[in-house]
């Protein structure tokens, strides 16, 4: 046997003995990174769409936005607590700490499920106050820009319960590390939308 073959053979092959997971599992963790991002490519250029439609209709006469509702910030704040949860859950993931990324996750989903509820109580009070979809271009945007956030994370959240069932079923931490990475990208991701939302709703 030449000297080449024996560098370059896979020693795991030939005496069966099994490969480092991180090895194998490198090709799906690029390429499910990559589809990710692909996906929020996309995601992005639906929310410029409307950003650039909600900066052209403020030119209009009729175009009255409503006060600042002080729920936003609190809002605001879970939503970073569930991203920098979710970024727990990666580290613990890298550490191989399995009870880490357990926490991690259970925490990034309490506070992603808190957020949502908080976004329903200000629409709630804003009806309450008569401001209703119809009522001008500025409500209608509202209302349809942060339904728009809040579907993309309804969404993640489908995601993150399988990640979540599988971390609490599983016992090997690779088998979710991948799962876990997609996961805490889509949060942040998420979470500078929503500040570019936030910022937008202050200004106009």
């Amino acid at each position: 046997m030449g000297l080449f073959q024996q560098l370059t053979e896979k020693s795991w092959i030939e005496e069966g003995v099994e490969a480092d997971p991180r090895e194998r599992a490198a090709p799906a963790h690029a390429n499910g990174k990559v589809g990710l991002w692909v996906f929020l490519g996309t995601i992005s250029s639906l929310f410029m769409l409307f950003l650039s439609a909600n900066y052209v209709r403020m030119g209009y006469p009729d175009w009255k936005p409503m006060s600042e509702h002080g729920l936003l910030w609190f809002n605001t704040g879970l939503l970073v607590v569930s991203s920098l949860a979710m970024q727990w859950a990666v580290t613990a993931a890298r550490r191989r700490k399995l009870n880490g990324v357990r926490n991690g996750l259970a925490l990034g989903g309490i506070f992603a499920f808190a957020f949502l509820a908080g976004q329903l109580l200000v629409w709630r009070d804003l009806v309450d106050q008569g401001h209703y979809i119809t009522t001008n271009p500025a409500n209608a945007f509202y209302y349809v820009l942060t339904a728009l956030h809040g579907l993309h994370l309804s969404g993640g959240l489908v995601a993150w319960a399988r990640t979540f069932a599988r971390a609490w079923r599983d016992h090997n931490v690779f088998d979710v590390r991948l799962s876990v990475e997609l996961c805490a990208i889509y949060w942040h991701y998420l979470l500078g939308v929503w500040i570019v939302l936030f910022a937008v709703l202050l200004i106009t």
